[in-house]
């Protein structure tokens, strides 16, 4: 059995609730956004307590909402306002050399080397920003072309892949990409051939687990979808709407008051392999155990919703509720045992990873995404051959393949 423990507390500085929530993947840091604001902070978490350390952008008059840690160091990249592009360490704020100077990224993150920063969109043009994203050599400040991607980037815990999204209204696509370390590779992401598609778009960044095998997408701009798929198979495990679904426009004021309620930044996947943390409006969090298609309510914040969550290194939870932060360790009956050891976690994420990369092929750098991609919802695969020839779709079936659909007949009878 499970047992939750709120071990420390702090308010944040600004009284504000916290809408976004993430950890350091090494070091006792946390970066969270304020809600509505333009202010990021930082928290240490060290000997059970919680203490914040600074605030990025306080005084800005713009929204800021890319924000991303360097994989090894305590540092923060933040992008947004009037500053443009400015880091935080230990040392201060400070600009980030080799970031364009008009460069307004919506958001970036690091490669897994920590060698390179990855922006979108571009800072190359207006007309096409959002075609290409910046690949910015830290080391020496070039700036190279990168492939369009706009919802962050998640980093799988076997090392050399991560997946970022390309959204659109009528679909998104989650998009898997080779990265090999050191800076000979340039710091490219170098696009797979295998791909997600997900229903319209308003999508969060998907998260890992800990031990590589699962990854969630929360989402979209319609409902509050929760997603689950297995890896290395990319199969579907876990869909459900948090809340009442979608009622139709016009829309109910009732339901976007529910949209509202629930955080966009809601999940976590701490140390136990196979759960799922989900935070509610009503400050209980839900245990999620994938395989077992199970759920279990941990009352935590007694009715105060959590605005953010997330998970840390070392396996406890932090969560945002009301102005305040709240560190949450995650303990087990004594003789239980639920994680496996860091090492065959390690072996484990790697053999995945290794298993995907034999699996498909590299989109050639001049290649057409829609030519190249095999897609999956989780259920059905769909190469370019078989999505030219789709022409009927039933109401159950999403919007995207309806709309593909009606493009292909549309498109046979103009010719």
């Amino acid at each position: 059995m499970t047992y939750l423990e709120a071990v420390a507390r702090v308010r944040v500085s600004s009284g504000r609730p916290v809408e976004r929530l993430v950890c350091h993947p090494r070091l006792p840091l946390v970066a969270g956004l304020d809600r509505g604001r333009p202010a990021v902070h930082v928290w240490s978490r060290e000997a059970g307590r919680l203490r914040e350390l600074a605030s990025v952008g306080a005084g800005s008059d713009a929204y800021d909402d890319a924000f991303a840690w360097h994989p090894d160091e305590p540092r923060l990249v933040v992008s947004g306002g009037d500053r443009g592009v400015v880091q935080w360490s230990p040392a201060g704020v400070s600009a980030v050399d080799g970031v364009p100077p008009a460069a307004a990224y919506r958001s970036v993150a690091f490669s897994p080397d920590g060698l390179t920063l990855w922006a979108s969109p571009s800072s190359g043009g207006e007309d096409d920003a959002w075609d290409s994203s910046d690949v910015i050599d830290l080391a020496t400040g070039t700036v190279s072309s990168g492939p369009r991607w706009d919802t962050g980037v998640a980093q799988h815990p076997g090392g050399g892949l991560v997946v970022t999204l390309n959204s659109d209204q009528g679909a998104t696509h989650g998009l898997f990409a080779r990265v090999d370390p050191g800076a000979a590779s340039g710091g490219a992401m170098r696009l797979l051939r295998r791909a997600l598609v997900l229903d319209v778009d308003g999508y969060g960044t998907p998260l890992f687990s800990a031990d590589g095998r699962h990854f969630a997408i929360r989402g979209n701009a319609y409902e509050n979808t929760l997603e689950v798929f297995e890896f290395p198979s990319l199969r579907q495990v876990l869909a459900t709407t948090l809340g009442e679904p979608n009622p139709g426009y016009p829309y109910p004021q009732e339901w976007l008051d529910q949209m509202r309620a629930w955080s966009r930044h809601n999940l976590a996947f701490a140390a136990r392999p196979g759960v799922l943390w989900v935070g509610t409006p009503t400050g209980v969090l839900v245990e999620v155990d994938i395989e077992a298609q199970d759920a279990v309510e941990h009352d935590v914040l007694a009715g105060s919703p959590v605005s953010a969550l997330a998970a840390t290194s070392t396996g406890e939870l932090v969560l945002a509720s009301g102005g305040e932060l709240v560190l949450v360790a995650v303990r087990s009956d004594p003789g239980e045992t639920h994680s496996i050891g860091d090492s065959d976690a390690s072996m484990a994420a790697a053999s995945a990873v290794s298993e995907f990369l034999d699996t498909t092929s590299e989109v050639p750098d001049d290649g057409d995404l829609g030519e190249h991609l095999v897609l999956t919802d989780g259920e059905r695969t769909w190469n370019s051959g078989d999505l030219a020839t789709v022409y009927s779709a039933t109401a159950e079936e999403p919007s995207w393949l309806r709309l593909r659909a009606a493009i292909n007949t549309a498109r046979d009878a103009r010719t």
